[in-house]
C-alpha cells in the first residue's frame, strides 16, 4: 500500500487560433491587454517621477493581474504563430509593430524605476555613512596616526522596506 505522491498535472495545451475570427479576437485581446497594461505602467512612471512612490506601489496588484493577462495572450499568440504566419501575416506584422512600441514604453518605465532605486540607495548609503562617522571614536596611535576602529565600533543601520 505504497502511495506515491500525486504529480502536479501539466497545464492544458493552449489552443491555437484556427479561423480568421479567432485570429482577429486573439489580436484584439492582445492589443487590449497591452494597452491596458501600458496605461498602468505609464501612470506608475508618472508617479515615481513625481516622487509619489507610495501611490505607485498601490498599482502593483493591478499591474500584476494585467501582466498575467498579457503573458497569457502572448502564449496564445505563440501557439497560433503558424496559423497567423500563413493566413494573416499583415495582422502579425501589425502586432509586432505595436509590441515594439510597448517594449519601448516598458524600457522607459524600467529606467525610471532603476533611477529611483539608485537615488534611494544613495540616500540610505549617505545616511549610513553619516551615522557611522558620528558613532566611530577618533583615536590615535602612539605615533600620532589615526587608528581605524574595529567592527565592534560600527553600528548597523536598520531600514524598514515597508513604507
Amino acid at each position: 500500500m505504497n502511495q506515491q505522491p500525486s504529480r502536479p498535472q501539466a497545464p492544458a495545451p493552449i489552443p491555437a487560433a484556427s479561423t480568421p475570427l479567432e485570429a482577429r479576437k486573439l489580436a484584439e485581446y492582445l492589443l487590449e491587454s497591452m494597452n491596458t497594461l501600458l496605461g498602468v505602467i505609464e501612470r506608475e512612471t508618472e508617479l515615481v517621477r513625481a516622487g509619489k512612490v507610495r501611490e505607485a506601489m498601490m498599482l502593483e496588484t493591478h499591474k500584476s493581474e494585467l501582466s498575467r493577462r498579457y503573458v497569457g495572450a502572448v502564449a496564445h499568440l505563440k501557439a497560433s504563430q503558424k496559423y497567423l504566419t500563413q493566413n494573416a501575416p499583415e495582422l502579425l506584422t501589425s502586432l509586432h509593430r505595436h509590441h515594439d512600441t510597448f517594449r519601448a514604453m516598458l524600457q522607459v518605465n524600467l529606467t525610471v524605476l532603476a533611477t529611483a532605486h539608485a537615488v534611494s540607495e544613495g540616500i540610505v548609503r549617505g545616511v549610513n555613512t553619516e551615522i557611522q562617522r558620528r558613532n566611530i571614536p577618533n583615536t590615535y596611535s602612539a605615533a600620532g596616526q589615526r587608528v581605524q576602529p574595529g567592527r565592534a565600533n560600527i553600528t548597523p543601520l536598520a531600514v524598514s522596506r515597508s513604507l
